[in-house]
């Protein structure tokens, strides 16, 4: 059976790759500061379906308890390969050589953007994204998806992970034709 729309599965029958190693995630989704418990959850059940890990920072405008971010990810959150951190400092001490920065004030289009397996996509939070003074030292890595409408200040935090992860995969190779 084919996946609808199609991430490719390890177990269709015309597949001749080695079975993938799933511990390894594909893409990261990164969260800087997130505030809206239910878009988190949409973006938790997004990162498990696409075997992303999804990487929240802190501070956060929620409890990870929170009923709303439970109801948004439904039941998918045992599957979800989630890390979390108190600050930006904390999760920059890892090491995560490919960082992408998503914000409505950078120039270049997503579309622009070579993404490989490995690579962090990062976005901040609804309200104020990842910041001007943040996203100073690291124009050279940011990225925008186009709004045509200028009473439009931005898109929905979920909408927007989708839209680029997506992309990122298709570009990688893991979505069928």
């Amino acid at each position: 059976m084919t996946p609808p729309h199609g991430l490719q599965s390890p177990h269709h029958p015309s597949h001749r790759d080695p079975e993938p190693d799933l511990s390894i995630p594909v893409f990261h989704i990164v969260l800087v500061r997130p505030e809206i418990p239910q878009n988190t959850g949409s973006i938790a059940r997004l990162a498990a379906a696409t075997h992303s890990r999804l990487h929240l920072v802190g501070p956060l405008g929620f409890s990870l308890e929170d009923r709303y971010l439970k109801r948004a990810g439904l039941d998918y959150w045992p599957l979800v390969d989630l890390r979390t951190y108190a600050r930006w400092d904390e999760f920059a001490e890892g090491e995560n050589p490919r960082l992408k920065y998503f914000s409505a004030r950078a120039t270049r289009s997503y579309l622009e953007a070579d993404y490989a397996p490995g690579d962090f996509l990062v976005f901040g939070s609804e309200t104020k994204g990842l910041g001007e003074e943040f996203m100073r030292t690291r124009s050279e890595s940011a990225y925008r998806i186009p709004i045509f409408e200028p009473g439009v200040r931005s898109l929905n935090l979920a909408n927007a992970v989708s839209i680029v992860l997506y992309e990122a995969l298709r570009q990688s190779g893991r979505l069928s034709a």
